[in-house]
């Protein structure tokens, strides 16, 4: 007993960089933001639902509802236990995504290989392998850096004079048309940009927003995108042109001059447009 004690307080063992890292990623954790949660679209009614979840770190993790469901009835409540703590979920998988915040994350259905898209604060939109995050057999521990996006797109930069370029764009939104297999981000640069998934280049650029787009969302029937800036106007634009067909001011009154658009959506029928305004 004696000798197992002393194997216990034996130091040389000690990983330092480790002990770091964990303070570190308990710190993030405390104060993580969580910029969007979305759900995967079971064709089986009997699979659990996952959903995958964008986070302030730059992290793009992956849950089991019945596991999240079956956590929290098996602790007790903070309304019937307010000194109680509150459960902790592991993620099935968690990928370190973006070097800043990610924003926004979507899914790009496909029956074959269907791809979690994730855009973030380094400009950077990027396609994974959703079936690689459903099943990951890597050890929580150890994920961060397991895998590896299968489409990494940049947002292009602008040149001003004397060829300086700008900064790299953040992508503060995203929206996918699966019927004509494009993906659309709404950046940071008064911009929208519209991706082909197959070869991944940038097929259009939506400009003539005078501040950063806050939302994209797509009419697929009409063809078109809408955006939302924090210019304080909502723009429909033709996906065949790239030009703004209509420009819309959901806000009139001069008390709440200077609102932005934070949100747009567009209803299953296509036919009724909601925007979300700062006032």
């Amino acid at each position: 007993a004696a000798a197992a004690a002393l194997a216990g307080m034996d130091a040389r063992g000690w990983d330092e960089a480790a002990y770091r890292r964990g303070i570190l990623r308990e710190r993030d954790l405390s104060c993580r933001t969580l910029f969007r949660a979305v759900f995967f679209d079971h064709h089986d009614d009997d699979a659990d639902v996952l959903l995958a979840a964008a986070s302030s770190d730059g992290s793009l993790a992956s849950f089991s509802l019945s596991s999240c469901i079956s956590s929290s009835s098996s602790h007790p409540t903070p309304q019937t236990h307010p000194d109680a703590a509150v459960s902790l979920v592991d993620p099935v998988c968690i990928v370190q995504a973006h070097s800043g915040p990610a924003y926004d994350v979507r899914f790009y259905p496909d029956s074959q290989q269907p791809l979690l898209f994730s855009g973030g604060d380094d400009g950077r939109l990027r396609g994974w392998r959703w079936h690689e995050m459903q099943s990951c057999l890597v050890p929580l521990s150890l994920q961060g850096d397991h895998l590896e996006p299968v489409l990494d797109l940049v947002n292009p930069q602008h040149e001003g004079p004397w060829g300086a370029r700008s900064p790299i764009p953040e992508n503060n939104a995203i929206a996918i048309n699966k019927q004509e297999g494009s993906v659309y981000a709404a950046a940071g640069d008064a911009c929208a940009y519209c991706w082909d998934v197959e070869s991944g280049k940038c097929k259009m650029t939506f400009k003539g927003h005078t501040d950063y787009l806050h939302s994209i969302a797509v009419r697929e029937a009409n063809r078109q995108v809408v955006t939302g800036s924090e210019d304080g106007t909502a723009r429909i634009w033709d996906c065949r042109s790239g030009k703004c067909t209509q420009v819309i001011r959901p806000v009139k009154n001069k008390t709440f001059e200077g609102s932005w658009v934070s949100c747009v959506a567009i209803d299953a029928s296509e036919s009724w447009l909601v925007g979300c305004t700062s006032s």
